[in-house]
């Protein structure tokens, strides 16, 4: 019986010539091919010689490093399930997932190991190790007495590789459970799509807890045999420089807004280039547009989920059409994407309404929550991603925001995403976040919260007045409030519960 363990796919990539570098880091460190066949071979026995249940969890709050990468490779290898967590979770989140997940094995940074081992000894975790962004650790000492041969693990499609906790802005974080055969699949897809070939090379400039940097980046340099240039922290220059080198880049429109912010990007800097690809969280029009002018590369917007890794993205090719901004492409090979009413039913044509999806890379379901796996499925098996959107005649989807997002204002639907459209094509406007609050006479209203552009003034009720001359009155945010920044998560993401939480006592 073959061997599905995502792991032996991408051992069975590494170049024939295995002494050449693999990952060279912003630290001047290199890698060969051999010494992540090696370093993964003794992790995997170290944690192979624990005696650890199957289908353990091996939980990983670490900072980002090349050693925490071969740790992710090596608890694929010995054929456990991979559990990475944001680095800025703090003790009472800590305490959730480990309490939700039981992971076997906990590894840490070392200086938080005295609050998270207290944490997951109470919880029943046997094994806690540190693992530190300099090469230290108790596992690295640990690995250091392992053998350097290890026979992958026997694993089927449909077993268990990775949980990701969904970031959760509603209640609790639900844990995603992602197979061998929803990764492999994924990663085969979008080597094909975006055109992988011999000779490229990975700037990886992504945290390694969420799938964009974990899944999507790292799977695609290491499918393809590609080395990876490693930027534990992200550093706009830096990576502008390394550009003469790389020809593969993918990213968050934050990262994409700080290197615009360089001089040094232009066409000369960006000429090696191939691809850019962005991601995890809407861009901007204007950073899309920007970034054609300056580099004269267009960034490929793509759409994808924890439960769900890649499901859209705009074409490679120019034979499969041009890159659209504000899009977000097309449905993958081998995925199924619908637009459904409130009534359950398929909509027409460019209307707005649930987007839902299917497909081999779609996940397992929720870590010990069949009610709510069963609730997120529809009747015949597609996921509703709690997304809201439409497709074009030409076939393009486009995000128009969240379901939860979605205000209801006197028994009209209000897509903040339309109203942001508006309010960031404003002069001076650099972003917009609209979010509804409750109101009195109309259930819900929504209000603007605006950021200005650098040395930019601009003023919250000329942008409501502006608008009431484009907008159905139902659409128009009651106030617009002007501030410094918006709040967001890691990826990059605004976080509208925090400002739905901030101003829900406007009008109450």
């Amino acid at each position: 019986m073959k061997n599905e363990n995502l792991f032996a796919a991408l051992r069975a990539a590494f170049p024939q010539s295995i002494d050449a570098a693999a990952v060279e880091t912003d630290a001047g460190l290199h890698y060969s091919w051999r010494d992540l066949e090696r370093a993964t071979a003794m992790i995997a026995n170290l944690l192979a010689g624990l005696n650890l249940p199957e289908g353990s969890r091996i939980a990983v709050q670490v900072e980002k490093s090349v050693e925490a990468m071969m740790l992710y490779l090596a608890t694929l290898r010995a054929g456990y399930v991979f559990l990475p967590l944001n680095t800025a979770y703090q003790s009472a989140e800590i305490e959730y997932f480990i309490g939700n997940a039981e992971p076997a094995v906990v590894v840490c940074s070392g200086k938080n190991f005295g609050w998270v081992s207290k944490i997951a000894f109470k919880a029943g975790t046997r094994h806690v190790f540190t693992l530190n962004d300099d090469r230290t650790g108790s596992l690295l000492d640990r690995a250091a007495h392992c053998g350097d041969r290890h026979e992958i693990a026997h694993r089927a499609p449909d077993d268990l590789a990775a949980i990701l906790y969904t970031s959760g802005t509603t209640g609790r974080s639900k844990g995603a459970m992602l197979t061998h055969g929803n990764l492999l699949s994924n990663a085969r897809v979008l080597k094909d799509y975006w055109g992988w070939k011999p000779g490229d090379v990975l700037i990886h400039a992504l945290p390694i807890f969420h799938v964009h940097g974990l899944f999507v980046a790292l799977h695609g340099a290491l499918l393809n045999g590609s080395k990876i240039i490693w930027m534990a922290k992200f550093d706009p220059k830096f990576a502008i420089e390394k550009m003469a080198e790389a020809t593969v880049f993918m990213g968050v429109p934050t990262l994409y807004v700080r290197m615009l912010g360089e001089p040094s990007l232009n066409r000369e800097s960006t000429k090696h280039m191939r691809l850019f690809v962005s991601g995890s969280a809407p861009l901007l029009l204007e950073t899309f547009t920007a970034w054609q002018e300056r580099t004269g590369h267009t960034l490929l917007e793509r759409y994808g989920m924890s439960e769900t890794i890649m499901l859209t993205s705009n074409p490679y090719e120019a034979k499969g059409g041009e890159r659209r901004g504000g899009t977000v492409g097309f449905p993958l090979p081998g995925v199924g994407v619908r637009v459904r009413g409130d009534d359950g039913n398929n909509l027409p044509t460019g209307e707005i309404g649930a987007i839902e999806v299917k497909g081999p890379n779609v996940f397992k379901g929720y870590w010990r929550m069949p009610e709510k796996t069963q609730e997120e499925f529809t009747a015949d098996g597609w996921f509703k991603t709690g997304d809201v959107g439409k497709i074009d005649e030409r076939g393009y989807v486009t995000i128009v925001g969240r379901s939860k997002d979605l205000i209801i204002s006197g028994g009209y639907n209000v897509y903040p995403a339309e109203i942001e459209g508006y309010i960031n094509d404003m002069p001076g406007v650099a972003e917009s976040a609209l979010v509804g609050v409750p109101h009195p006479d109309f259930g819900e209203v929504g209000i603007a919260v605006v950021i200005a552009k650098p040395g930019a003034t601009i003023d919250g009720d000329q942008i409501v007045a502006q608008l009431k001359a484009q907008l159905a009155n139902f659409k128009i945010p009651k106030r617009c409030f002007v501030v410094s920044e918006l709040p967001r998560n890691t990826m990059g993401k605004v976080q509208k519960n925090l400002l739905r939480e901030q101003h829900k006592q406007l009008y109450t």
